[in-house]
């Protein structure tokens, strides 16, 4: 499929509507006065198959999904869909702010065409899956939007249809409800229901869905199952950050590398040393951070050194005592802080260091519908009585 959009509009100042028109004349001899927002995206799921899509703001995922929910149209190529299909593209999506919540659950199956009498079975189920026993007949305009995506994500869950579309709506609500919808995705999985599933946390794609796919700058940049996907998409936002923050910050890392026991390959509960080579204009004295994570700026944990750091350059080491990491590759990312002078500026801001890959046991796959905030790997010792 591919989509396109008019090229954005300028400031409607008189000398930037000359300049625009002078643009346009150029832009139709050059064909470029439209912008491209899906090129040559193939899409195909299995029924009761889970897709899920990764990729930055702007990517065009949220263009792909309304393609497939028929809200919009491809400019070029064939979108098919068989069965009944529910679509959660916002937080609000399909939902009426002058109705109460009663009367928008039967409202959203009209809309599916189901029958009231099923709207009618299912009422209570989503009712209590979405916690608003107290608000439902209430107008939804005086929900709050967690209120509002509870409601809107329990009715497209529960109305049962072939096809679900999910576009980042489960960040609004708490940890508890988030659980909750991806038990209940799980389960309309198994019963055969399509989903397609778009979301920035990725570990919740990776809990869900099966095969993903990576859009970035309009194209597909990686398809495939979803633990190999995302570990390029990880790899990717780790480049741009550290390309994005490489000249930030006082102090400057010269050299950066990690070795595990006896200077060989980082093995999962060994020790590991962090060796940095660093250069300081002046002495400070500063809090250093070094965290480990999966390439992405969050890590699964920190540790923190307070002291004297020389001026010039100078070495740094950290040993890591028995790193619970699971096989795969990890991003070593660091920053430094002080005060005084230098509070309101990070002398080394929070960016990666190195990667680097460690051997040790598969991670494991939990339970359907549990995400794994960090797989780190802890040695157990098992005992039936």
């Amino acid at each position: 499929m591919w989509k396109k959009f008019r090229a954005d509009r300028t400031a409607p100042l008189f000398y930037d509507q000359l300049a625009r028109m002078r643009q346009m004349r150029q832009l139709r001899k050059s064909g470029r006065a439209y912008r491209w927002v899906l090129k040559d995206v193939s899409v195909e799921v299995e029924p009761g198959g889970t897709l899920g899509l990764i990729g930055i703001n702007g990517s065009g995922k949220t263009t792909l999904l309304k393609i497939i929910s028929g809200t919009t149209y491809q400019s070029a190529g064939r979108c098919e869909v068989v069965g009944r299909l529910g679509a959660l593209l916002s937080v609000t999506s399909g939902i009426h702010p002058d109705l109460t919540g009663r009367e928008n659950v039967f409202l959203y199956g009209a809309v599916l065409g189901m029958r009231r009498k099923l709207s009618r079975q299912r009422f209570d189920q989503i009712v209590e899956f979405a916690g608003l026993e107290d608000a439902i007949d209430r107008q939804v305009k005086f929900f709050s939007m967690g209120m509002q995506m509870r409601l809107g994500f329990s009715i497209a869950a529960f109305l049962e249809p072939d096809i679900l579309l999910v576009d980042e709506v489960l960040s609004v609500g708490d940890a508890n409800f988030q659980q909750k919808c991806l038990r209940r995705i799980e389960e309309i999985v198994r019963d055969g229901t399509t989903l397609i599933y778009v979301s920035h946390d990725l570990v919740s794609v990776e809990a869900t869905c099966r095969q993903s796919l990576w859009l970035a700058d309009a194209t597909v940049q990686a398809a495939g199952p979803t633990r190999q996907v995302t570990a390029l998409y990880r790899k990717s936002v780790e480049q741009d950050a550290s390309v994005a923050t490489s000249n930030d910050g006082v102090v400057r890392m010269l050299k950066s590398r990690i070795t595990g026991p006896d200077g060989g390959q980082v093995l999962s509960l060994e020790d590991a040393e962090i060796q940095l080579t660093l250069n300081s204009p002046e002495a400070v004295e500063a809090d250093f951070y070094v965290g480990v994570s999966l390439g992405t700026a969050f890590p699964m944990f920190i540790t923190k050194h307070h002291g004297l750091f020389p001026s010039g350059d100078f070495e740094l080491r950290c040993r890591l005592h028995n790193i619970p990491l699971p096989k795969g590759r990890y991003s070593v990312w660091t920053a430094m802080t002080s005060f005084g002078k230098w509070a309101q500026t990070p002398l080394l801001p929070w960016k990666p260091a190195v990667s680097f890959e460690a051997f040790g046991p598969d991670v494991l796959e939990p339970p359907d519908g549990v995400m794994v905030a960090a797989p780190l790997h802890v040695g157990t010792t098992w005992n039936v009585e």
